[in-house]
């Protein structure tokens, strides 16, 4: 398999060089730093495929870290903290984290949550069954566009477009909004959501949906009293409009 290179930001020497260890063994090439800034400047400075990230750190904290980042790239980020405090995980995700896992963790499921990451960032996942709607293309070619209303979507490349302007979208916002938009007039339960954007390798944490369709809601401007894109069904789910208004 190709050479995947990550970037570790965590202030512990330690448990970076077991970290380093472990994952150059599963093929990664990584890059350590132990400080915040530093580890800023060396996200910006080469394209890495994914990024994991502490939250407590010294000079620029792991959310300080993350912010920046999200302001220039859509570079996949695994949180990772000692504090474990549901409100870290929540901002973590709101702030745009891909994942995140409170230590102490097993570096087997830390590569297990990395390679679940990357697999969404090279192929949002489609998957048939019950449903579901697989986009129309031709089998083994390219991810077509998708358009309802006034969104596009562009799988190849996470784009997504509300009357041609382009709304920014981490690359699990773009796989929860292309997983709705594929279920369009029918409801996805948080279950479903999560086995189709998480995959079945992860824990389930019960919230991290709703976080992360709040924060697609805010990105695409809907009213979740009035919604032109997603709806929220009490007690079941989701469900993305068919006709989105103009």
């Amino acid at each position: 398999m190709d050479e995947k290179e990550l970037l570790l930001i965590d202030d512990d020497p330690e448990l970076g060089r077991l970290l380093t260890d472990y994952l150059q063994r599963e093929g990664y090439r990584v890059t350590h730093c132990v400080e915040g800034r530093a580890g800023l400047e060396m996200a910006q400075s080469r394209p890495f495929a994914l990024v994991l990230l502490d939250v407590m750190l010294p000079g620029l904290d792991g959310f300080e870290v993350l912010r920046a980042l999200r302001r220039e790239t859509a570079m996949a980020v695994i949180m990772l903290t000692a504090r474990g405090d549901e409100i870290d995980r929540i901002v973590g995700l709101e702030l745009g984290a891909d994942d995140y896992l409170p230590k102490p963790f097993n570096p087997r499921e830390l590569v297990a949550r990395v390679k679940a990451v990357l697999r969404r960032m090279e192929s949002p996942p489609d998957k048939g069954g019950e449903g579901h709607t697989p986009p129309s293309k031709a089998q083994g070619g390219p991810p077509e566009k998708l358009t309802l209303g006034t969104l596009t979507l562009e799988p190849e490349g996470f784009h997504a477009w509300i009357n041609g302007t382009e709304v920014p979208l981490t690359p699990i916002e773009f796989c929860l909004l292309r997983e709705l938009v594929l279920a369009a007039g029918r409801v996805l339960s948080r279950d479903a959501l999560l086995d189709r954007v998480r995959g079945r390798n992860f824990e389930a944490f019960d919230r991290s949906i709703d976080v992360h369709v709040s924060h697609l809601r805010q990105k695409l401007g809907d009213d979740p009293v009035h919604p032109q894109f997603i709806k929220t069904v009490r007690g079941v789910g989701y469900q993305f409009l068919k006709q989105p208004s103009e």
